[in-house]
């Protein structure tokens, strides 16, 4: 059955790839929490562990919240490793880097979701998407409070 929304379906495809780049974006960086969360070491570990742990938590609900907005759109949504790899701008991390620049990375990270985020919302604007809007304003909102939290743990250094 047609979807009759009031959004083109070029429209809504080109909705589509920018939540793609989001969704891909977003699970770079869960994957890259998770894997900060396992290897932290050092006198802060017990509070970095535990923050992973709680930001990695947020960012499995967000990419289903992502995900499922796709859907609604009418277009299937990515979910293999290697469409998240060639989408992201945000890149994979091999290694176990020191707990400074595990914070350092995850706040770029947080950053680069929010910067993809809001480049989505001209073309929300034009169509009236409320709907993605609300998702992507709730996004941006909870990227940008954490890039502060972690941030904050690198001041004076």
């Amino acid at each position: 059955m047609a979807i009759d929304i009031g959004i083109s379906e070029e429209d809504r495809k080109s909705i589509v790839d920018g939540l793609s780049r989001l969704l891909s974006d977003t699970y770079v960086l869960y994957l890259k929490t998770h894997n900060f969360h396992w290897n932290v070491t050092g006198p802060a570990f017990r509070t970095l562990h535990l923050m992973f742990e709680e930001q990695y938590n947020e960012l499995a609900l967000a990419v289903d919240s992502i995900a499922e907005r796709i859907r609604a759109l009418g277009f299937p949504a990515p979910g293999a490793y290697s469409i998240y790899a060639r989408l992201s701008s945000i890149k994979e991390e091999e290694g176990v880097p020191a707990a400074d620049e595990m914070i350092k990375q995850l706040v770029e990270g947080q950053e680069a979701v929010t910067r993809t985020a809001r480049s989505i919302f001209p073309l929300l604007d034009k169509v009236s998407d409320e709907p993605t809007a609300d998702l992507l304003t709730q996004r941006m909102q909870v990227h940008e409070k954490t890039a502060w939290m972690l941030r904050s743990l690198l001041e004076g250094k």
